[in-house]
């Protein structure tokens, strides 16, 4: 039986971010003040008590859908990774899992919770009891030389490259509030190849720029032509010892420029040199294997109150996504 709970503090009471080795960006203040205001969540900081002690702590979020409290760390489509816990070593997932509960649901009145935590295993949370889901991904080793990193990669993703290079592509570090403008310009051409719109509005990218970029924990890319044209733009995150990709676009007729690869590589060689032993690729896809990473699983879990709570989070997810393409098709 465990002994731990979870006491509900403001983000300057709980046990600071830095005590812990399993700290990432997604659970820095800055980052949870984006995500409130992004999804017009409430922010909920919890130290993780074993008896006095404060053994570590807790992030997340509630939104009300439905007339439902809802928990989330993070909650998918809140284009978040990794949230859940930092806790000493010697403290069970499995154990502050089941603390969670009892905090969310009594303390917090919350019907329902999803949590992604990198470091919370499958076992964790079957044995607290929560249903769970592996989601794919890829992590490349930066602490190798980059000639290493560079020829891990594919064939192809060498060769494209280079091409840009050859083709005159040059990445430039954006530090402009009109970054967003272009990424997002970009991204609304991505889905509109697959007759989709984008699932978040440029309204986020501006709010993850404001709150970001003064940090130095955020690292914005543009891919440039020789005639100052903007072609591709790329968005990473980095915090303690791990950098992340974020979003990438870039505008379907310019292609040939290979900007993405390119601008992939040039995030790569920056966070290196900034001490970043780590690139999680942020979610899986075949396009993303060439670049060398590691297969990782991470699985989300996830918590009902009662059972339809789950039925009907599921059906909506569905609804959001049959709507997507709806409007998808309207523009195209």
């Amino acid at each position: 039986m465990s002994d731990l709970l979870l006491k509900r503090e403001s983000f300057n009471q709980a046990p600071a971010l830095e005590q812990f080795k399993d700290r990432t960006v997604f659970q820095t203040q800055e980052w949870l003040a984006f995500v409130a205001k992004s999804q017009n969540a409430e922010l909920v900081v919890a130290a993780v008590m074993d008896g006095n002690q404060r053994v570590g702590r807790f992030s997340g979020l509630i939104v009300n859908k439905f007339g439902l409290r809802i928990l989330g760390s993070p909650f998918p489509g809140w284009t978040t990774n990794y949230m859940g816990f930092n806790l000493k070593p010697s403290i069970s997932r499995k154990d502050a899992l089941l603390a969670l509960e009892k905090f969310a649901f009594r303390d917090l009145k919350c019907v329902h919770i999803e949590i992604m935590d990198r470091f919370t295993s499958e076992k964790d949370f079957s044995e607290a009891g929560y249903r769970y889901r592996l989601e794919p991904g890829f992590e490349i080793d930066l602490d190798r030389d980059e000639e290493i990193i560079f020829n891990s990669m594919t064939r192809n993703a060498r060769w494209s490259i280079r091409k840009a290079i050859k083709s005159g592509v040059k990445i430039e570090v954006a530090n402009d509030v009109s970054f967003a403008d272009d990424y997002y310009a970009q991204l609304v051409d991505v889905f509109a190849k697959r007759k989709l719109v984008p699932t978040y509005p440029k309204t986020r990218v501006q709010s993850l720029v404001e709150h970001l970029l003064p940090t130095g924990q955020l690292l914005l890319l543009r891919a440039i032509i020789n005639d100052g044209e903007c072609i591709a733009t790329g968005i990473f995150p980095a915090f303690n010892d791990v950098a992340y990709c974020w979003g990438g676009a870039s505008w379907r007729s310019h292609h040939s420029y290979q900007p993405n690869e390119i601008i992939q590589w040039h995030a790569m060689c920056y966070w290196k040199k900034r001490g970043i032993s780590r690139y999680d690729m942020g979610g899986g896809g075949d396009h993303k294997r060439k670049y060398g990473g590691a297969d990782i699983l991470v699985p989300r879990g996830s918590k009902s109150m009662f059972p339809i709570v789950e039925d009907a989070r599921n059906i909506a997810k569905k609804l959001i996504e049959f709507k997507q393409h709806l409007l998808g098709l309207k523009i195209a």
